[in-house]
């Protein structure tokens, strides 16, 4: 890769995850000037991986969900530029981990492909950059809001919007939509802490999950409005998923299909008055729960 990482894995040695987070790490330091933090040592040392966090772009590899090298990472108030979880790694390239610790060959061929993703990221750079370049998204975005005692939600009227029930809306232009939440979503989650995105180059069918947030409140996951293949993500999220509660509608969009069966798609979603009327259904309920 271009640039050199500074490298947290996760140290969860006890599971097959932890262990091929390991190697990945160890292949990485071998193989470029990329550097290992030590999550073990962290507390020991911590002026010293403090300074190499700032000087390099951060890596975060987590074996499994429970994702300690992250929750580290925020801990000590480090900026993450890249993500890797080993397990969701795992199910992508069809790979069964083992209960054992020791690195059988899917294992090892699993390290070995993580490892060369790692170092050649420039195509998905690339793809994002021609995103920002052809962008399609209105420049600026006309919005009614729904006041309920202290809380003020925000609904897009321009047209092109569409919204599903699960609070979800696609801005549609051709056959490429752009995806992301509404206001319901992240002030019912409230302080978004990390997002998971879907894989560029994914298939989706309406209705697959679309990445997945987590807040001190509930993991939740995004239910894709739209079939098509994921273009681009919105890499700013895994770094900063703070963007989804200040602004799910602009900065804070979550991904961009290439539309395969939008006129199908559509019989199932709302336009603005539809899902106004749902959301102001849903937030009267949810207030009066509360």
């Amino acid at each position: 890769m271009g640039k050199t990482y500074a490298v947290l894995p996760c140290n969860g040695l006890d599971k097959c995850a932890g262990c091929v987070t390991r190697e990945i790490a160890l292949q990485l330091s071998a193989k470029t000037d990329n550097e290992i933090i030590c999550p073990v040592f962290y507390r020991v040392a911590e002026a010293r991986y403090n300074r190499l966090a700032q000087e390099k772009p951060l890596l975060v590899i987590d074996g499994c969900a429970t994702r300690c090298a992250s929750k580290l990472a925020a801990e000590k108030r480090l900026k993450i530029t890249e993500r890797l979880n080993v397990s969701d790694y795992a199910k992508e390239e069809n790979v069964t981990l083992g209960a054992g610790l020791s690195l059988d060959a899917d294992a090892l061929g699993l390290v070995r492909r993580a490892v060369t993703k790692l170092l050649n990221d420039s195509e998905k750079d690339n793809a994002r950059q021609m995103s920002e370049v052809d962008d399609f998204f209105p420049s600026s975005l006309d919005y009614e809001i729904y006041k309920k005692d202290k809380f003020i939600f925000r609904l897009p009227t321009n047209e092109g919007f569409y919204f599903n029930e699960n609070d979800v809306w696609a801005y549609v232009s051709g056959n490429r939509a752009r995806v992301g939440v509404t206001d319901y979503v992240q002030k019912s989650l409230s302080d978004i802490m990390f997002f998971t995105p879907p894989a560029i180059g994914a298939e989706i069918v309406q209705f697959d999950e679309l990445g997945v947030m987590e807040s001190g409140k509930a993991i939740w996951e995004i239910i894709s409005p739209v079939s098509g293949v994921v273009t681009a993500i919105n890499e700013k999220l895994i770094n900063a998923p703070e963007m989804l509660n200040q602004n799910p509608y602009e900065q804070g969009w979550v991904a961009e299909i290439d539309l395969t069966d939008f006129d199908e798609d559509s019989d199932l979603l709302h336009v603005f008055d539809g899902y106004m009327s749902i959301l102001k259904r849903k937030v009267d309920e949810y207030r009066v729960k509360d």
